[in-house]
């Protein structure tokens, strides 16, 4: 059976299908699995053992440079990679209408379907008209968490029953991980060995200032840190919140702000810290899937459909305007002395 997933963006969302599509590989043996996102999250796509094949779509970009060369030229590629392969099933897990387009598009083998979801779950960007452009509209429960309602989704399309276990299939590359943090401490460190241990990592940035945590909490929880032994590292993926990273970690005693890294090196360096903390961001939902000791802060109170599932060393703190201090320290403790116990 072949089957295409279609879950384009964001990368807090990609992270979330993956353990659909680790569902389908295990209770559907032999299956081959491709999947259609944007080029920015295809190389942590690629990383996820049950992925057969990427297809990179540039939609975003496309739309706005429809009637360059380049483009058609571009569109022509990702149409003969999209129809390179016939599909049993093509199904749609975003729900929105520049995904079910790429469905559409996608061949179908004599009997095979295009499911996307009944109706809009809740804090979904479901578009209603999708329904009527799929072959299969499939029933979702609408109050779900995020990773739920696509496995639940997948498990119902494709009808199996939904395994018990979770998991995301992200693989590490270890000597890749060495190089990166090898790199890392060459460049912050005077004796250029290594990144002294262990390393909290900060992840503060988002793309929702809703989310992000008051920098003067962000000091006070480092110097906490500090005073245990630990180096604090920053994590970033823009220049405000680089220069955000750098004006806490130049008022700390041990710190390092790492390279700007994409998707798929973050997976190598993170493991290489004995936790995260972090805001509700991609970044800290990839530390979710790697099975990392965690804190998330919510100010929000969305942690129902995108915080930790059922882990006990994995946990959301969340409080109006925002979380405190104590409240992040308290829940670091009990994360990371709750993962020591398991090894």
């Amino acid at each position: 059976m072949n089957i295409l997933i279609v879950k384009l963006s964001p990368l807090t969302d990609v992270v979330h299908a993956m353990p659909a599509v680790r569902d389908i590989q295990s209770e559907l043996p032999g299956t081959q699995i491709d999947w259609v996102v944007e080029p920015g999250f295809a190389p942590l796509v690629r990383r996820c053992d049950a992925v057969h094949r990427v297809i990179e779509c540039d939609l975003r970009r496309w739309r706005k440079t429809v009637f360059t060369a380049d483009t058609r030229t571009a569109w022509r590629a990702f149409m003969a990679d999209l129809q390179y392969e016939s599909y049993d099933a093509v199904i749609d897990l975003q729900g929105e209408s520049k995904s079910q387009l790429v469905a559409k598009m996608a061949r179908l083998n004599p009997n095979g379907l295009r499911y996307t979801l009944t109706d809009q779950a809740e804090g979904s960007g479901f578009e209603p008209p999708t329904r009527r452009v799929a072959d299969v509209a499939t029933p979702v429960e609408a109050h779900l968490h995020v990773v739920e309602r696509m496995r639940v989704m997948c498990a119902r399309a494709l009808v199996y029953a939904l395994p018990p276990t979770l998991g995301y299939g992200i693989k590490v590359r270890a000597t890749d991980a060495s190089q990166a943090i090898k790199n890392i401490a060459q460049d912050f460190f005077d004796s250029g060995s290594s990144i002294p241990a262990p390393v909290v990592v900060f992840i503060h940035g988002s793309s929702r200032p809703e989310n992000q945590w008051p920098e003067s909490h962000w000091l006070e929880l480092g110097h906490r840190l500090n005073g245990l032994g630990y180096t604090v590292a920053f994590v970033h993926g823009s220049d405000d919140e680089q220069w955000r990273s750098e004006s806490i970690a130049g008022r700390l005693k041990q710190a390092v702000v790492w390279p700007r890294m994409g998707s798929d090196a973050i997976v190598d360096a993170l493991t290489h810290g004995i936790g995260v903390i972090g805001v509700d961001s991609g970044l800290c939902h990839i530390a979710m899937a790697l099975d990392l000791p965690l804190v998330q802060i919510y100010n929000t109170d969305t942690i129902w459909r995108t915080g930790p599932l059922d882990t006990d060393h994995q946990i959301a703190v969340f409080a109006e305007p925002t979380p405190s201090v104590d409240q992040v320290w308290q829940a670091w403790m009990q994360a990371s002395a709750l993962a020591s116990l398991r090894e």
